[in-house]
């Protein structure tokens, strides 16, 4: 029953949707905001889940595969199917509510904001390919260097830009004048780009042989913790530390904040052996969540 229940919340990407909401309150405690609507927070923790789950949408019994995730959507693929139309019309539902609620706002959104709404949004469908081949012919998951990137980009966006061009919209509360905000949306970007590429080491093999050039297939694994997630790791931490020192936080939550990414380089040093596809799944997802629940922890202990 454990077993099942965890390959419920880790396979079936619910997990994700839970790093969603949490990375999106991590960076309006530190930024000292107010809070989005409940609205929103429904839409930012089950849009994730649709939107990863769509990758599996094609799996059924004729496929072949000794993946295990692969093989639990064969096994749910009538659940899937129903949880996906029905998180699909929820989130449908939410995203109509929150702008039939704020037209006005929303036309009169300053221009910047739509750059980087459509900026997330270009990245968003690129990753899945989901541009007309004639019109922009890439596929950002075969596009083996860049992924991770993408992937880092795509979530920091939702962590850092979406809650402040929704809080604008909703409240009109400005916050593009400030510095701060870009140097936690480096912070995060690092942090994330790495996971992603931490994630790519499960498939070193699978990628090799199919030829598919990731930067783990390109540089090996060694090389790949030496001279790609260690030096993004500290891009990371300066910006964090630029982050922290311009917020004027205490010595405490700074070091809360630092947690993360030393266990990233911890479980990094581990990668050298091949792992189980729940241990990425819970161990470097989970990372991503640890991030966010320290940077919570840190903020509640400097009150602003």
């Amino acid at each position: 029953m454990g077993l099942r229940l965890i390959k419920f919340i880790f396979f079936g990407n619910y997990f994700i949707g839970l790093i969603a909401i949490a990375l999106t309150i991590e960076s309006t405690v530190q930024l000292n905001l107010p809070f989005n609507s409940l609205s929103y927070y429904i839409l930012i923790g089950l849009s994730p889940i649709v939107y990863y789950t769509y990758a599996y949408m094609g799996v059924n019994k004729l496929t072949k595969t000794n993946n295990p995730r692969t093989l639990w959507y064969i096994e749910k693929a009538e659940f899937i199917k129903k949880s996906q139309r029905v998180l699909t019309v929820i989130s449908l539902t939410t995203f109509l509510y929150i702008i039939l609620n704020n037209v006005s706002s929303i036309l009169h959104l300053p221009f910047p904001y739509w750059i980087a709404v459509f900026l997330l949004l270009l990245a968003a469908l690129l990753y899945y390919g989901l541009l007309p081949s004639y019109f922009f012919n890439l596929n950002l998951r075969n596009t083996g260097w860049l992924k991770p990137f993408i992937i880092g980009f795509v979530w920091a966006c939702t962590a850092n830009i979406l809650p402040l061009i929704v809080l604008k919209i909703e409240t009109g509360i400005n916050v593009s004048g400030s510095a701060l905000w870009i140097w936690l949306f480096v912070k995060n970007w690092m942090f994330c780009t790495v996971n992603a590429i931490m994630f790519d080491m499960k498939d070193y093999a699978i990628d090799a042989n199919k030829e598919l050039k990731t930067i783990v297939v390109r540089m090996g694994l060694r090389k790949t913790i030496f001279k790609v997630l260690i030096p993004l790791l500290g891009i990371g931490m300066s910006s964090l530390l630029i982050f922290t020192t311009l917020a004027h936080f205490k010595t405490l939550t700074i070091i809360f904040n630092f947690i993360p990414f030393v266990l990233t380089l911890i479980v990094a040093y581990s990668l050298n052996k091949r792992k189980k596809i729940l241990f990425y799944l819970i161990i470097i997802d989970g990372l991503i969540l640890v991030k966010a629940l320290c940077g919570i922890a840190g903020a509640l202990l400097h009150p602003h």
